[in-house]
Order: C-alpha cells, then sequence, then structure tokens
C-alpha cells in the first residue's frame, strides 16, 4: 500500500467550507426557531441568507466540478449484493474483526453505502433545502408568480426536515469518519492533507 492523493485540492476546499457553511446554517436556523438566543432575530435571519446564498454558490460550483472532472460516477450506485455486503460490515464485521468489503482507490473513494447516502445528499435533501429555502426567502412574490395559495407553514415545515436530515447525515458521517478508519482519525486526516493509503 502506497500514499497517494485521494482527494484533491478543491474537494477539500469544498468539503470543509461546505462543512462550516452547514454548520453555521444550522446553528442559525435553531436561532430562528427560538432554540437559543445567541444572535438577536435579525441577525440570525441576515447570517442565515448570507451563508446559504454562499453555500448554494459553493455547489454550484461543485456541481460544476464535479461534471468537468467525471467525478460524479463516485455516486454511481452499487450492486445489491455489495450494498448488503456493507450493512452486515458496519453491523457486525467492523466489532468482529471481518474485513472491510470495500477496497478504497482514488477512483472508487465511496463504498456502495456511502455512494447511496451521497446520492440522497444530492437528489434529495439538498434540492429539498434548495427549494424550500428559496420559496420561503421570495415568500412576498408567491402571488406575482402564481403560487399565492401554497402554505408558507408548509414549506416552513419541508425546510425544517430537510435542515434535520442534514443534521443526521452530518452527525452519521463525523461518527464514522472518526470512529472507523484503521488508525485515529486517519480519514480527518486524509481530508486535510489529502493523502490515503490505496
Amino acid at each position: 500500500m502506497s500514499q497517494v492523493i485521494m482527494y484533491k485540492g478543491f474537494e477539500r476546499f469544498w468539503h470543509w467550507t461546505q462543512a462550516l457553511l452547514i454548520i453555521v446554517l444550522l446553528f442559525s436556523g435553531f436561532n430562528l426557531h427560538g432554540t437559543h438566543q445567541f444572535f438577536a432575530f435579525e441577525q440570525a435571519v441576515n447570517i442565515h441568507i448570507i451563508s446559504a446564498w454562499l453555500l448554494m454558490g459553493l455547489w454550484v460550483f461543485a456541481i460544476f466540478w464535479h461534471l468537468t472532472t467525471g467525478e460524479w460516477k463516485q455516486y454511481i450506485p452499487s450492486s445489491a449484493n455489495k450494498i448488503i455486503a456493507m450493512m452486515k460490515y458496519y453491523a457486525m464485521d467492523i466489532f468482529l474483526g471481518g474485513g472491510h468489503p470495500h477496497h478504497k482507490t482514488r477512483k472508487e473513494k465511496l463504498n456502495p453505502m456511502q455512494r447511496m447516502a451521497y446520492l440522497s445528499l444530492h437528489l434529495v435533501i439538498s434540492p429539498g433545502i434548495w427549494i424550500s429555502g428559496l420559496l420561503y426567502l421570495f415568500y412576498p412574490y408567491w402571488s406575482d408568480i402564481g403560487i399565492g395559495s401554497w402554505s408558507l407553514g408548509g414549506i416552513a415545515l419541508i425546510h425544517t426536515a430537510a435542515a434535520f436530515a442534514l443534521m443526521a447525515f452530518l452527525v452519521v458521517h463525523l461518527y464514522l469518519a472518526l470512529t472507523t478508519s484503521k488508525e485515529p482519525l486517519g480519514y480527518l486526516k486524509a481530508m486535510i492533507t489529502g493523502y490515503e493509503q490505496e
């Protein structure tokens, strides 16, 4: 096994910037819901809106990068057998010392379960946040575009549900990144330096 660049510079920049913006959005969102009062309400609104625009801009660049570099192929779902093998590994084999069913390479960085998780993040959770957030933000203009009969409360509920799904993804992602590497904090180091064993 040799050390290889597993994560390119833009991947690492995108990863950490996205993580920071999502944490800011979650923190300011909880402020808006009254869970805490760290910021004044108006300040929390401004922080939330600015962070959301920055994140959407970052996502546009990331989509462009994925499409132009071919990295989008990392998210193509695996066969059911491979997914079942990964589920068995995370449920039992990881605790019993069983071998990892997926060999990570530069061309196949994501294991079958990660592919499913990231695909759902990119195709369901993120669009749910984008669309509901933009609808919520542009509520005063709904009647101008013919959607004045929609429920603002329903849109807010969708936005909040998508935010909780994103938070759950973040928690599981952190847990697995910090606890499943062969060396302590190995995946965290890889996402900082870009280097990992292949």
